[in-house]
C-alpha cells in the first residue's frame, strides 16, 4: 500500500511542479534559488536523459510504453514471490512513476518539461529523480546479492 501511495504522490508532485514552471516561466528562463548552485530553469527535452537523441518523441514514447508494461509485469510477478525484497518492489514503483510522469509530458506537450538546475548537471525533473533513485536502489540490491 505504501508503494502505491508513493507512486501516486510522485506522479502528482511531478505533474504539478512541471505545470507550475511551464505556466509561469518562458523557455530558457532561469531563476536562482541558491545563486550559482541551484536554479529553476525551464527546458524542453525532446530527447532522453541529459537531452540525448533529441526530437525522437515518438520513438521514446513507444519505448516508454514497453518499459512501463515490463515494470508492471515485474511488479505483479515479484509480489507473488517470497524471495523478493520490499526494496526491489519499491524501486520498481519509483521507476514506474517517473516513466509515466515523463510519458504524460510527451503525449500532452510533445516534450518533457525539465526545470531542476544544479548548474553542474543537466536540467532534470521530479520524474527523472524518481527513476534515478529507483535504478540506484536496484543496483545496490544487485551488488549486495552479488557479494553474499
Amino acid at each position: 500500500m505504501l508503494n502505491i501511495i508513493v507512486f501516486i504522490l510522485i506522479l502528482i508532485v511531478d505533474q504539478v511542479s512541471k505545470g507550475i514552471i511551464f505556466s509561469n516561466f518562458y523557455l530558457g528562463q532561469s531563476v536562482p534559488v541558491i545563486p550559482n548552485i541551484f536554479h529553476l530553469t525551464l527546458v524542453y527535452n525532446t530527447g532522453i536523459a541529459f537531452g540525448l537523441f533529441k526530437n525522437q518523441t515518438l520513438l521514446f514514447s513507444a519505448v516508454s510504453f514497453f518499459v512501463i508494461a515490463l515494470i508492471i509485469l515485474s511488479i505483479l510477478d515479484q509480489r507473488k514471490r517470497k524471495d523478493v525484497s520490499h526494496l526491489e518492489i519499491f524501486a520498481l514503483y519509483l521507476i514506474l512513476s517517473g516513466a509515466i510522469g515523463n510519458l504524460v509530458d510527451r503525449f500532452r506537450l510533445g516534450f518533457v518539461v525539465d526545470f531542476l538546475d544544479f548548474r553542474v548537471w543537466p536540467v532534470f525533473n521530479v520524474a527523472d529523480s524518481a527513476i534515478t533513485i529507483g535504478v540506484i536502489l536496484i543496483l545496490i540490491r544487485c551488488i549486495r546479492s552479488f557479494y553474499k
